[in-house]
């Protein structure tokens, strides 16, 4: 049972760590006479701290206890043991079942499925507001009236950028920062999320950050600036350039939104190399893995039709740099960031530093397996590390 059930709590933990948690369930008690006939776990907030609810269903009787998430897995493994023979975890994108017999016995099923939204974590159950509509910065941006309410032609946006920082709040909770907090928005364009995300950690959960935003245009670069001036956001900044140009400080929080075709490699590539402790990117435009493809058509017949290899190509493409990531130290993870039905392309590519060792031998066979069965000769990201290497970089 110890494989299965260690196997159950890495993805447990791996989950509340990447926010894409959704609940775990006890079941199955061992004793048909016991008074523990279930456990709930769900993840709340409180008091701007991650916290495991437990609601343990007796036969006549609930009782509520809440625990840090390390406590937490100490629970269910204990609970596991003595108690209960089955248990469920929900995730964003997968579920997991554990399933054990007297015997000792156990194995882990798990089944990937359509994307599930978070639940609330509010402990009380209002709904968050992670921003403030009525900030002026959010008129001046074009998302509000006069009165700070959102443009009708603007709440898709003003819930996706909520949603945004909801993620990555999640994330950036997940560090331990000693010092100033520098986040580096590659291509921040109007600079809606830049504002956003400067306004919730600087603002509201008062944390010493500096927030850079880089973009090509300069009269975006102008305005946006112009924008923060007035409204005194003295570590909120904006720069003329590219993701390669870039010379500021070291980014501790990269981040490079709808980054298209290979600026998504040269931002995670810049992440990496200037060691940053959180990378997240929405890709678009996976040009390069497409035209460079030449699949065994025999073997996989599903890409002689154009839609079907589109859509392999970008899956093979965000799955090589994921595998890149790891392979560089990092945590990867990719998640769908908002209603599928709104925006069917947008996904988050993260890559959280982590401390663990890495197998890179065992990486880079993974990359290499899924590039001999795509018929793919290099992926760009890749040359960013040999161009590298080579220069003496």
């Amino acid at each position: 049972m110890e494989n299965a059930l260690f196997e159950l709590m890495e993805a447990m933990q791996q989950a509340i760590a990447g926010n894409f948690f959704i609940k775990l369930t006890l079941s199955k008690p061992v004793s048909k006479q016991a008074e523990l006939k279930n456990v709930y776990v769900k993840l709340i907030r409180l008091k701007d701290n991650d916290s495991l609810s437990f609601t343990y269903k007796y036969a006549t009787r609930d009782l509520v206890k809440n625990f840090p998430p390390a406590e937490a897995a100490q629970e269910v493994i204990g609970l596991l043991a003595a108690h209960f023979f089955a248990a469920s975890l929900l995730t964003v994108d997968a579920d997991f079942t554990l399933l054990s017999n007297r015997k000792g016995s156990a194995k882990l099923i798990k089944k990937t499925i359509e994307k599930r939204s978070l639940p609330a974590r509010d402990h009380d159950h209002r709904k968050a507001r992670l921003i403030d509509p009525a900030k002026p910065w959010w008129f001046k941006l074009g998302l509000t009236d006069r009165q700070g309410r959102v443009l009708p032609s603007m709440q898709f946006k003003f819930k996706q950028i909520n949603k945004y920082v909801e993620i990555l709040d999640g994330l950036i909770r997940q560090i331990e920062f000693t010092d100033t907090v520098h986040v580096t928005d590659m291509g921040s364009g109007k600079a809606y999320l830049t504002f956003a995300l400067y306004e919730y950690l600087a603002e509201n959960r008062q944390l010493d950050v500096v927030i850079t935003g880089v973009e090509q245009r300069s009269e975006l670069v102008e305005k946006t600036n112009l924008i923060a001036r007035e409204a005194k956001l003295s570590r909120l900044q904006f720069v003329e350039g590219t993701i390669d140009s870039y010379r500021g400080p070291q980014p501790d929080v990269l981040i490079a939104l709808h980054a298209c075709d290979t600026a998504t490699d040269d931002a995670i590539a810049s992440g990496i190399k200037a060691g940053a402790r959180l990378i997240v990117c929405a890709p678009c435009c996976h040009k390069q893995v497409r035209q460079a493809m030449k699949p065994p058509y025999d073997a996989l017949p599903m890409l002689k039709f154009g839609i079907l290899l589109e859509r392999q190509a970008e899956i093979l493409t965000d799955t090589i740099r994921a595998l890149i990531m790891e392979r560089h130290g990092y945590k990867s993870h990719i998640m769908e960031f908002i209603e599928a039905e709104h925006t069917p392309k947008n996904l988050l590519l993260i890559g959280l530093k982590s401390s663990k060792s890495i197998d890179v031998a065992e990486v880079e066979q993974k990359v290499e397996g899924l590039k001999q069965q795509f018929g793919l000769e290099t992926h760009y990201l890749e040359t960013r590390f040999t161009q590298a290497s080579t220069q003496g970089i």
